[in-house]
Formats: structure tokens, C-alpha cells, sequence
């Protein structure tokens, strides 16, 4: 009985001990104070970050960016990373705030303008990793309350003249094992000296440092060194620091520029183990291969992104230790034997060969390396002419197999399908298209657990016999861009270990009710987007058996119905995507309520209606909402800023808001891209989006605002898409985005705005796209617009500019080939309406990274077109219509070999069309209809083939096909004519001539019928005088004038009067 006693106390004990620690334990009641003061003073005076720490919530553990100790309930972990707005100025931290937190080993500050210390570091005691990275620390002052730390971050925190005192503050620090000083400035400083005291250092990183010789030549003063990473330094890296670290195990020097000398150094490193040099621009003629010879130790080495010669895999034969080798992009092409330098890597665990050409001699000796587990081939230019089968025969341990963006064929399948170890297979854009029994390689594979068979033109015979569902242990399956067709499989259902199913962009039937994964217990990430999505009728006896994560549900707009019911028992979610899904029914207040940690919800182009109503709590993990193109009314909720103060991106175009922007948006200090465009919205576009810090995208376009735009952008350093086109703003551009010089894109287009285009224009140094037509602008375009290299898009359309056509302006343009495309934010947000091939057209996606061109029409420009124009052989669309140019066409425009729409129209260009124009196979719009050219036109060859008469109409004295004048006829003398240019800016407009004369004259005539009509001594006086002449052989008879005047007067009179008056005379 006894002994049953001290078993049952044991149990109990043991029972009270892992309750302890699987209690759902909040932080102290001490700590959770300390924390909320911390807070503000981070905020100190106006800030508003780390709005989840709230004085109502005693579970400061679940709070953001903390974590606790799960049998203590105390804070052990701080992560407090740019925290504080930098506007906020310096902040000096009150350390004693950390006095409380007891186990605090861990605390990142980085990013917070801290420039220095208030009270002692004794509150500290227990801290073992400090980040201190981007702040202004000039000095550490060491103290007992650091005297434990190990792991010290100042990443970008001091500059040349404050270095010194940094360095020398180190050394104070004698537990110190790991010190991380990447992007500091250490030129001319002795890092060696300065940090000899520092005994126990181990890992020193001084990545993307500026160094020099000088601070590198003592290193060898630090003989506990044992990883070093001297990753992008500002110059060739020297070797005499490195010959006294004998006892380094790991060395980074990528890309550097290297030189003989270091290769030297590393020989005599024989306790190194990592060796990482990849894009070091070694291109054969270093002789690398002697720097290895001694490395019996190496394990890791690492020569990608260089180019390799034979001696160097000579080299690698020796280090027998090698467990990883990374050969990736090394422009190896089958001409190497490389392979002889495998043949005694018999502890080979990872080789990485892809992006090379590789032949089948490697392939030899990969079969020896019965040690490989993991095998990446990718990019190998592979097309099924070499025999790689054979290579796998003997990969018994082979536990990763990357072989996409390659040509497959049957017998690498009998190969894997050996692989019975085989944990990831990615087949990737291997051509496959179901001709290729590749299920048969599925029957042994009994552990794989991620398969990867995207982007290929797989059908629904995968899932027959033995496939993919047959893989009970199958984690991850990834088939999306294939041929897949119908309703989803059945046998998915078996699959019970899955956790992510991909089989987006295919042509399958989906439920929105996502019922035949119900099974699924464990998965977490669906993407079924792109495919045809339905609604069915919901079985109420049935729930998932899944809690998801990630839904993509996209679709090309099906569906019907309302949410799918499923969706109320999901309370894990963090990102939903139900795009072009037609839900209709109010915005989901119960999703966002149900799922505290919904980071991203896009519920575009849904059918949505009603007002726009706010869940009632506050959600601070929500960063991504979309509800663009939905039917939402009213105004939009003040209350935004207190419901989701956390955003980033808010996207609500295309609705039908009406109203003001609430003021509470300024207060998201979080918010990066804003797009209220295509909506009601009116009054004045406020001045507080100016002081938005964080906003990168702006669209405002497509409403009702009116009045000026706002005076400066000033705090909206990041600005970089901005549009506000289709409004009613007026006034002048002013000062407006003056120091906004990251604006990327400027729409201002189809405004009322006045005065000139600013002179300060060049301040907006990365301009890419600037769109200002369709406005009341005048003057002439400022010489400051040249400075603008970066411009590829230019629309000054439909205004009242006027001068010349400046040559160094246009010459000064190089339209980059590429494009750096800015990801942060979907590219279906960012388009641009402009005028092609006679055509107004809307550009959105992708096409906006490819597209240049010039719309400088509709305007008062006068003189010749500058032959400089030519030189954008990158350029798609120009258009110079209807101003008053003269002069030639520049012969130079046949170099315009990307051109698309080329309209020179309504202007006074004279002489002839040159005729290598027809070099131009790009072009499909062209007209110089309306000008003074003659000659004749363009052979019909290649596009101009298709160009019509109304291409060349209006050209006097231009002949041939399509024209009906034939070249070689008599031709009236040429004298100028006129171009039916509304703004045609000679002495006189011929048509306002005609019109005014013709009215006069009309008028003339009224006058003296009204005269001799109320007069009847000058009606006889008239009769008489003109019926003289015709008594009067000699005389000339009366001409048109006479006769009109004669009508006119009869034509006023009334029927009877004019009778009467006959009847008399």
C-alpha cells in the first residue's frame, strides 16, 4: 500500500509539473506595467505604435513583438525593431523601465533614433543578445548589467568620425562571443587593436563594411576567431590579416573582388570547414586551386556565380571531407571534366549544379556519391539525350531532388522511382504531358512528403492508378499551371497528412464550399484561384475537419450566393483571397471577428453591397484590405483608423463612396498604399496626406474633388505613385511634390490646372511616368525637364504649351530597356490611360514596365522636329499632331525600330516622307495626314502595306498608292496650303476670314435693302442708275453684286408690298 502511495504522489507530481507547463500563464502584473510605460515613452510625445498594448488586456504575453517563458509566464524575448517614427527625433532610453523584466535574455532595438543612455544598465542583468542596429549610438559604456552579454547587433550604426569611440567602447565587453558591425564605416580604423580584449570572441561579421588594408591588418590579433564574414566590402580584400587565424572554421569573402594573394592565406587555414566565395568574379586566371590543396577539413564549400577552370576540381578531389558543394551558375558547359573531380567525394551530403550544361560524364560520377541527399539539377539544360538515369541508379539516400526547367523523359522515372528515401521531388516546368508515365515513379516513394509538378501540361490521368493520392505522407502538392480539368478528385480526400494543396491556374471545377477536402484535418494553405469556381448548396450535417491559414479563391468572376458556410467555423485564418468571386450580400464584419490573426483579406470585385460596416473590436494584425470594385455606399466610416490601425495597403476603388476622406486615415501611420479612386468622393483632396511618412501609393483619381492640390508632400518621402487624374482640381502645380523626389509616377491628367509645368521638375530625380494632359497649361516646357534620365512616359497632350520642341531635351531621354519593377504593391493597382495608334487606352499589369512613349499633341509647338527623336530606339508610341511643326520628317525616325503608333498629323511639315521608314516593322498606326509633304509615299512593303488613304490625305502634293494620284502627272505649282489646324498659328486663320467676310458682307446687303426700301426717293435714284447701263451699248451689264442686292431687297419684303412695288416699277 505503501509503495502504491509514493507511485500515486510521483504521478501527481510529474502530472502538476507538465500542467505547469502547458498553462496559458499571463505576464506579471509588473512587467505588464513595465511594458505599457515602455510604450510610452517609445511613443513619447505623439507616436502610435504597438497599439495591441492596451491596459485592458492582462495577457501581455499575447501582445505583439513579446515573447514569454512558457513555465514562468515571464518576458523573455523583446523584439521593439523601429518602433518609434523616426520624425519623433533622438531618444534617449530610460533603461531602469527594464528593471522588471528579470529573465529578459533577448531585446532588439533596432531602428529607434537612440542616441543614447538615461540611468544605469544594472536593469540588464539577465540580457544575452542585444540589437542595437541603426540607431545613433556613438559609445557603449559597459556596466555590471551587460557584463552577461554574448551577442551584441550594431548593423548601420555609426559613421566614419564616430567609429573610433564605438570600437574602443567594445572592448569593455570581455564575455562577448558574437559581434555583428555590418554597414559601418571602418576605413583607416585597426579593427584588431581595438578589439584585442575581446577574448572570447568567436564570430565576428563585418559585412557591407567600408574597409581598407589598414583595417584589416591585425585581425590576426583575435586568435579565438573562429567565423568571420567579410561579406561586400568596398574593395579587393588583403591577405595579411588572415595568416595568424589559424584556428578559423569559417570564412566568408563573397562578392569581393579577390586577388592571388588570399589564396595563399586560405592554404594555411587548416582548421577551416565553410569556405564561401560565390560571385567573387573568378574567371580562371587566379590560380584558386592552390589556395585549397591543405583543406583536408572542409566541409562547405560555396564557388557559385563564378567561372571555373580544369585545376580547381583537381583541387576539390582532395577535400574528401566535403559534405556540400555549391557549384550553381558557374558557366560550366560540358567541356570541363568536371566530374573527375567528384570521383573521391564519398561524404558528399548536398551538391548544387544548377543553371550549367551539364554532360554525361558527371553523371558517372554522381552515381558514386552514395552519401547524397540532397541533388539540385535545376536549369541544367537536361532534354532527354543524356542518360541521367544511370546517375541516380545507386542514390539510395537521396532525400531532395530538384530537377525543373528541365526536358524529362521515361527512364529518369524507373530511376526515382527507386529513390525509396526520396522526401522532395520538384519536377517543375519539366514539359511533362501525361504521354510520360511518370505515376509509375510514384509506388516506391512511400516517404516523399513535398511534390512539385508545376507548370506543366499534366491532364487527369495523373490521378489514375498509382499517383499522387496514393502518397500518404504528402505534406505539400504543388501542381498549379497544368491541364488539370473537371471537379476535383476524390482520392484527394486520402491524402490526410497534406498541409498545402496548390492547383491554381488550371481548368477545374472548385466548390466555394471547398467540400471534398473536408477530410483534410490537417491543412492549412489551399490555392485554387484562377480555376472555375461554383457555388453549392452547403450541407448543413457537415463541417471541415480543417482549421485553414491561407485561402486563394480568385477566380474569372463565377460563383453565386453568399459566403460559403464553411468559412464560420474558421478561426485560424491569416490570409483570404476571394477575388472576382461573385458573393454578393454586405461586407463580412463576422470574418474578421472570428479570425484575430487575418493579416490579408482582398475581397475585390465580389458583388458587395450596402455600407461599408467595421467589425466592433480593433484588429491590429490586419495590414492588406481590398474591397475594389464592389457596390459600397455612403461615407466612408471615420472609425477606420481605431478598427484596423495596423494597415498598410487599402484598396477601395471602384465603389460608391461618396463624401470626404475621413481625417482618421492620416492617423495610420502604418499606411503605404491608398487607393480611393473611381468613386464619389469630393471637396478638397486634404493637406494631411502630405504628412503621411509611410505612403509609398496614392490614387485619388476618377472622383469629384476639386479645388487646389495640396501645397506640399513634405513629409511623403516615400511618395512613389501618385494619381489624381479625372478630378476637377484646378490651380497650379506650385510646390506640391518639391521634395517628393522618389515619386516614380505623376498623373495629373484631365484636370482644370493652370500656369506652367514648375521649374523645380527636376527634383523629381526617378520619374519614370509623367501624365499632365488634358489641363490648361502654357508656356513652354522648362529646360529642367532634360534632367529627367529616367523618364520613360511622357503626356503633355491637350494643353496650350508652346515653343519649340527642344532638341536636348529629347536627346537626354534614354528609355531604359529595363525596368526595375516596384513589387511591394499588386501591378493590376497601377495603371495610366494614354493615347495609341488614335486610340485612348487604359494600361494596367505588367505592360506598364515595357511601355515608352511621347504625347506632346494638341498643343501651339512650333519649329522642325529635332532629329534627336530617332535615338529612343526603345520607344513604342509618339504623337505630335495637331500643332504647327514645320520642316522635314528627320530620316532619323527609321532607327525608331520598336515603334507601335507613330502620328504626325494636322501640322506644316513639308518634303518627302523618308522612305526607309518602312524599316519600321513594329509599326501598326501612322498618319501625317494634313501637312504640306510631297514626293511620294512609302513603298507598300511590310506594315505600310496595310496603311490606308487617310493615312496621307490632305497632302497636295504626295502621290502614289494608296493615295488615287499617280506620281509622274502634271502637278499644280506648289504653293503652300492650308493644314485645317485649329491652333495654326500664322497671321491670319483663313477660316475665321471666310466666316467674318461672309457675314459682313450678308450684313451690307441688309443695310441698303432696309434703306431703299423705308426711302422712295433713293429706290428711284437706284432703279434709275442701274437700269442706265443697260440702256448704254459700251457699258459693262451689272454683275452679282447688283443682282444679289435686287433679291435681297425683294426677299424682306411682305408678299403684298412686294407685289405692289412690282406693279409700279
Amino acid at each position: 500500500m505503501g509503495v502504491f502511495l509514493q507511485m500515486l504522489t510521483v504521478l501527481l507530481v510529474i502530472m502538476m509539473v507538465s500542467l505547469q507547463g502547458w498553462l496559458p500563464l499571463g505576464c506579471l502584473d509588473e512587467e505588464r506595467i513595465a511594458l505599457l510605460q515602455l510604450k510610452d515613452s517609445l511613443n513619447h510625445p505623439n507616436g502610435t505604435s504597438l497599439p495591441s498594448w492596451i491596459k485592458a488586456d492582462a495577457h501581455c504575453c499575447s501582445w505583439e513583438r513579446i515573447e514569454c517563458s512558457s513555465r514562468t509566464g515571464r518576458v523573455t524575448e523583446l523584439y521593439l525593431e523601429e518602433t518609434r517614427n523616426e520624425e519623433m527625433g533622438d531618444w534617449y532610453l530610460n533603461t531602469s523601465l527594464f528593471l522588471p523584466f528579470q529573465q529578459l535574455n533577448a531585446l532588439s532595438l533596432w531602428g529607434n533614433r537612440i542616441a543614447g543612455w538615461v540611468e544605469k544598465k544594472e536593469s540588464l542583468s539577465s540580457l544575452e543578445v542585444l540589437g542595437l542596429s541603426g540607431n545613433n549610438i556613438n559609445k557603449l559604456v559597459a556596466s555590471r548589467g551587460l557584463s552577461n552579454l554574448t551577442t551584441l547587433h550594431l548593423y548601420n550604426i555609426t559613421t566614419y568620425e564616430s567609429s573610433f569611440q564605438l570600437l574602443q567602447s567594445l572592448g569593455a565587453f570581455p564575455n562577448l562571443m558574437t559581434l555583428y558591425l555590418r554597414y559601418n564605416d571602418f576605413r583607416g580604423r585597426i579593427l584588431g587593436d581595438e578589439l584585442q580584449n575581446l577574448s572570447s570572441l568567436e564570430s565576428l561579421y563585418l559585412e557591407y563594411c567600408y574597409l581598407d588594408e589598414h583595417s584589416l591588418q591585425s585581425l590576426g590579433a583575435l586568435p579565438s576567431l573562429k567565423n568571420l564574414s567579410l561579406r561586400a566590402l568596398s574593395d579587393i580584400v588583403p591577405s595579411k590579416g588572415f595568416l595568424d587565424l589559424k584556428n578559423l572554421e569559417s570564412l566568408d569573402v563573397s562578392y569581393n573582388t579577390l586577388n592571388n594573394s588570399i589564396f595563399q592565406a586560405i592554404r594555411m587555414m587548416t582548421s577551416l570547414k565553410t569556405l564561401i566565395l560565390p560571385s567573387c568574379e573568378l574567371d580562371g586566371r587566379i590560380p584558386i586551386a592552390q589556395g585549397f590543396l591543405d583543406l583536408k577539413n572542409l566541409e562547405y564549400l560555396d564557388l557559385s556565380y563564378n567561372t571555373l577552370n580544369n585545376s580547381i576540381f583537381q583541387a576539390i578531389r582532395m577535400m574528401t571531407s566535403l559534405k556540400t558543394l555549391i557549384l550553381n551558375s558557374c558557366k560550366l558547359d560540358g567541356q570541363i571534366p568536371i566530374a573527375q573531380g567528384f570521383l573521391n567525394l564519398k561524404n558528399l551530403e548536398y551538391l548544387d549544379l544548377s543553371y550549367n550544361t551539364l554532360n554525361n560524364s558527371i553523371f558517372q560520377a554522381i552515381r558514386m556519391m552514395t552519401s547524397l541527399k540532397t541533388l539540385i539539377l535545376n536549369s541544367c539544360e537536361l532534354d532527354g539525350r543524356i542518360p541521367i538515369a544511370q546517375g541516380f541508379l545507386d542514390l539510395k539516400n537521396l532525400e531532395y531532388l530538384d530537377l525543373s526547367y528541365n526536358t524529362l523523359n521515361n527512364s529518369i522515372f524507373q530511376a526515382i522511382r527507386m529513390m525509396t528515401s526520396l522526401k522532395t521531388l520538384i519536377l517543375n516546368s519539366c514539359e511533362l504531358d501525361g504521354r510520360i508515365p511518370i505515376t509509375q515513379c510514384f509506388l516506391n516513394l512511400k516517404n516523399l512528403e513535398l511534390l512539385d509538378l508545376s507548370s506543366n501540361t499534366l491532364d487527369n490521368s495523373i490521378f489514375q492508378t498509382i499517383g499522387p493520392c496514393d502518397l500518404n505522407h504528402l505534406q505539400k502538392l504543388y501542381m498549379y499551371d497544368n491541364d488539370l480539368s473537371g471537379f476535383l478528385p476524390r482520392c484527394l480526400a486520402n491524402l490526410t497528412s497534406l498541409q498545402q494543396l496548390d492547383l491554381s491556374s488550371n481548368h477545374l471545377k472548385i466548390p466555394m464550399s471547398l467540400s471534398p477536402l473536408y477530410n483534410l484535418s490537417k491543412l492549412k494553405y489551399f490555392d485554387g484561384s484562377d480555376n472555375e469556381i461554383y457555388a453549392e448548396e452547403d450541407d448543413h450535417s457537415l463541417s471541415p475537419k480543417f482549421q485553414l491559414e491561407s485561402i486563394y479563391l480568385s477566380s474569372r468572376g463565377q460563383g453565386a450566393g453568399a459566403f460559403p458556410k464553411f468559412l464560420y467555423h474558421q478561426f485560424s485564418l491569416q490570409y483570404l483571397d476571394f477575388t472576382n468571386i461573385q458573393i454578393k450580400g454586405e461586407f463580412p464584419n463576422w470574418l474578421i471577428e472570428n479570425n484575430t490573426y487575418l493579416h490579408d483579406l482582398s475581397l475585390e470585385n465580389c458583388s458587395l453591397s450596402g455600407p461599408f460596416l467595421l467589425p466592433k473590436n480593433s484588429h491590429v494584425i490586419l495590414s492588406f484590405l481590398s474591397i475594389s470594385m464592389n457596390y459600397f455606399q455612403g461615407q466612408i466610416p471615420s472609425e477606420i483608423e481605431a478598427r484596423f490601425p495596423g494597415l498598410e495597403v487599402l484598396f477601395m476603388s471602384g465603389n460608391g463612396f461618396n463624401g470626404s476622406i475621413p481625417f482618421s486615415l492620416g492617423n495610420i501611420s502604418s499606411l503605404k498604399g491608398l487607393d480611393l479612386s473611381n468613386n464619389s468622393l469630393q471637396g478638397q483632396i486634404p493637406g494631411w496626406i502630405g504628412n503621411m511618412s509611410s505612403l509609398e501609393f496614392l490614387d485619388l483619381s476618377v472622383n469629384n474633388f476639386s479645388g487646389c492640390l495640396p501645397p506640399r508632400f513634405d513629409a511623403s518621402s516615400n511618395l512613389r505613385y501618385v494619381y489624381l487624374s479625372k478630378n476637377k482640381l484646378q490651380g497650379p502645380i506650385a510646390m506640391t511634390f518639391y521634395n517628393s523626389s522618389e515619386i516614380f509616377a505623376l498623373d495629373l491628367s484631365h484636370n482644370n490646372l493652370t500656369g506652367s509645368i514648375p521649374k523645380w521638375i527636376d527634383k523629381l530625380s526617378n520619374l519614370r511616368f509623367l501624365l499632365l494632359s488634358y489641363n490648361n497649361l502654357e508656356g513652354e516646357i522648362p529646360i529642367q525637364l532634360c534632367r529627367l534620365d529616367q523618364l520613360t512616359l511622357i503626356d503633355l497632350s491637350h494643353n496650350h504649351l508652346s515653343g519649340n520642341i527642344l532638341s536636348w531635351m529629347i536627346s537626354s531621354h534614354p528609355f531604359p530597356q529595363q525596368y526595375d519593377s516596384y513589387d511591394y504593391l499588386s501591378s493590376s493597382q497601377q495603371s495610366f490611360e494614354f493615347t495609341t495608334k488614335n486610340v485612348s487606352l487604359s494600361y494596367r499589369g505588367s505592360i506598364i514596365q515595357y511601355f515608352t512613349g511621347i504625347d506632346f499633341s494638341c498643343n501651339n509647338f512650333i519649329g522642325e522636329i529635332p532629329p534627336e527623336i530617332g535615338n529612343l530606339s526603345m520607344i513604342k508610341v509618339l504623337n505630335l499632331s495637331h500643332n504647327s511643326l514645320t520642316g522635314p520628317i528627320p530620316p532619323t525616325f527609321s532607327n525608331l525600330k520598336e515603334i507601335e503608333s507613330l502620328d504626325l498629323s494636322y501640322n506644316k511639315l513639308d518634303g518627302e516622307i523618308p522612305p526607309r521608314l518602312t524599316e519600321l516593322f513594329s509599326l501598326e498606326f501612322f498618319s501625317v495626314a494634313h501637312n504640306n509633304l510631297s514626293g511620294k509615299t512609302p513603298a507598300r512593303v511590310a506594315q505600310f502595306a496595310t496603311f490606308e488613304e487617310s493615312c496621307y490625305k490632305d497632302n497636295p502634293f504626295l502621290c502614289g498608292e494608296p493615295l488615287p494620284k499617280i506620281c509622274g502627272a502634271a502637278m499644280p505649282p506648289m504653293t503652300p496650303t492650308s493644314t485645317n489646324n485649329e491652333d495654326d498659328g500664322g497671321f491670319m486663320d483663313m477660316e475665321v476670314f471666310y466666316v467674318t467676310f461672309g457675314v459682313a458682307y450678308i450684313i451690307m446687303v441688309l443695310v441698303i435693302g432696309a434703306v431703299l426700301y423705308i426711302n422712295p426717293y433713293w429706290r428711284r435714284a437706284w432703279f434709275q442708275l442701274i437700269e442706265a447701263p443697260s440702256n448704254d451699248p459700251n457699258s459693262i451689264s451689272y454683275g452679282f453684286p447688283s443682282i444679289f442686292l435686287i433679291k435681297s431687297q425683294a426677299s424682306f419684303r411682305s408678299p403684298a408690298r412686294a407685289q405692289r412695288s412690282t406693279m409700279q416699277e
